[in-house]
């Protein structure tokens, strides 16, 4: 079994920076493209970015310029440095992982993320 384990969220003002992490563990051979995805209350889970394991990312428009993902091959960990947040950044941050052989991704269990204005 494969698990992706989510943390640093929390609560910051506006302006303010975190850092997520996620961490994958188990029967892993090959960790390929990873991701971060939201979803704020009453609305649909949205792709935030993504990193494949060469490095190649891609950004939501909301977040570009603001938001940087990367990844650690080694230690099987993908990373979210998100920095000037705003309110409208609140919600639950979720990654997924494509994993070995896999079509369909796996998902940790999400972190809260709490902007104050």
């Amino acid at each position: 079994q494969v698990q992706l384990v989510e943390s640093g969220g929390g609560l910051v003002q506006a302006g303010g920076s975190l850092r997520l992490s996620c961490a994958a563990s188990g029967s892993i051979f090959s960790l390929n493209a990873m991701g971060w995805y939201r979803q704020a209350p009453g609305k649909q889970r949205e792709l935030v970015a993504t990193i494949t394991r060469g490095g190649s990312t891609t950004y939501a428009i909301s977040v570009k310029g603001r938001f940087t993902i990367s990844r650690d091959n080694a230690k099987n960990t993908v990373y979210l440095q998100m920095n000037s947040l705003k309110p409208e950044d609140t919600a639950v941050y979720y990654c997924n992982a494509y994993v070995n052989t896999d079509y369909v991704p796996k998902w940790g269990q999400g972190t809260q993320v709490t902007v104050s204005s």
